[in-house]
């Protein structure tokens, strides 16, 4: 698509000049507005600006090196700069439509396999690979869960869990040696950044891309709770998601490790994520409601027992 040479203005921001309309889709974490404008009655397009200061460039790096690898799942990208100065950085991107971000099994299986595509891609062949996502490394989610540990024992009574079943997990977490296999994680894989375009899967912002265990797309498509996106996972919509990525992935693995592996990440992680809500629910709330944060605490609780029970069942 051929666009004005002057759409973007020399400060990062859209010509008003030029455009017809303009509508708000979403603030970024730096408060930057995600926009669709208009250039006529019938051409819209996505204004994108840096939303998070720490992704320099990492939608630009994955639509340049990852995408032309894998099926069309990604908007295309018209026009972009890439500049020192975050308020300089910006995309244009291919405007989907009104976008649907739900949550089925059906839905969930498709992703998984299309995340066992990317997982599987050499990491040899692509230069440059983020190291490092939007949130802290699992090595070091694990160190302040084992610091936390009097916290999440307080946390038991509004769990539905009892004592034992938080003192074995720690048990276990002292016995299992993690795999140290690395793939290409989209980093942030939860249920707003995936939906069905015209029966075409379409998996959006890439740009927390990062090095990481294969477990962290997992858990951010099955058991990653948030606000926006309340969903319900159960146990065999989990094992059906697991399955169905392992089916596809081109790297050998030990099923029964791996679902070990995965169920043990998942229960931390979900740990992790109480800390964090039960924060923001002593703090009033901050950008959620209490109600958003309250369901999302009983989604991300309801997560940890089955985990904890699945894990239970394999020792």
């Amino acid at each position: 698509m051929d666009l004005p040479a002057n759409l973007v203005l020399q400060d990062g921001t859209l010509n008003e000049q030029l455009i017809l309309k303009r509508e708000t889709l979403y603030q970024g974490m730096n408060g930057r507005l995600i926009e669709r404008f208009y250039l006529n009655p019938t051409t819209s397009l996505i204004f994108k600006p840096l939303t998070n200061n720490g992704q320099i460039g990492k939608e630009v790096w994955i639509n340049e090196q990852v995408l032309p690898l894998l099926p069309a799942i990604y908007p295309k990208i018209f026009s972009y700069s890439i500049h020192e100065d975050p308020n300089l950085n910006w995309m244009i991107l291919e405007d989907l439509g009104k976008l649907l971000h739900e949550f089925h099994e059906e839905l969930v299986l498709r992703v998984a396999r299309s995340a066992a595509g990317w997982h599987s891609l050499s990491l040899e062949k692509l230069i440059g690979v983020p190291e490092i996502g939007l949130k802290p490394p699992f090595v070091d989610v694990v160190a302040e869960i084992r610091s936390r540990k009097e916290e999440l024992l307080l946390l038991v009574p509004l769990l539905n869990l009892k004592e034992e079943d938080l003192h074995q997990l720690y048990a276990l977490l002292d016995q299992v040696v993690f795999s140290d296999r690395l793939v290409l994680s989209h980093g942030d894989l939860h249920v707003g950044n995936f939906a069905v375009v015209r029966d075409q899967l379409m998996i959006l912002d890439w740009e927390h891309a990062h090095l990481s265990m294969p477990y962290w797309d997992l858990y951010h498509l099955i058991d990653m709770s948030h606000p926006l996106f309340p969903k319900k996972v159960t146990s065999a919509l989990r094992e059906n998601a697991l399955n169905a990525y392992l089916d596809r992935v081109d790297f050998v693995v030990d099923r029964d490790m791996f679902s070990q592996e995965y169920y043990l990440f998942s229960a931390v992680f979900s740990m992790w994520m109480l800390l964090l809500i039960q924060k923001d629910l002593q703090g009033n709330g901050g950008k959620w409601s209490i109600e958003q944060l309250k369901a999302q605490f009983q989604e991300t609780a309801a997560s940890l027992g089955q985990c904890l029970e699945a894990l239970s069942k394999k020792s």
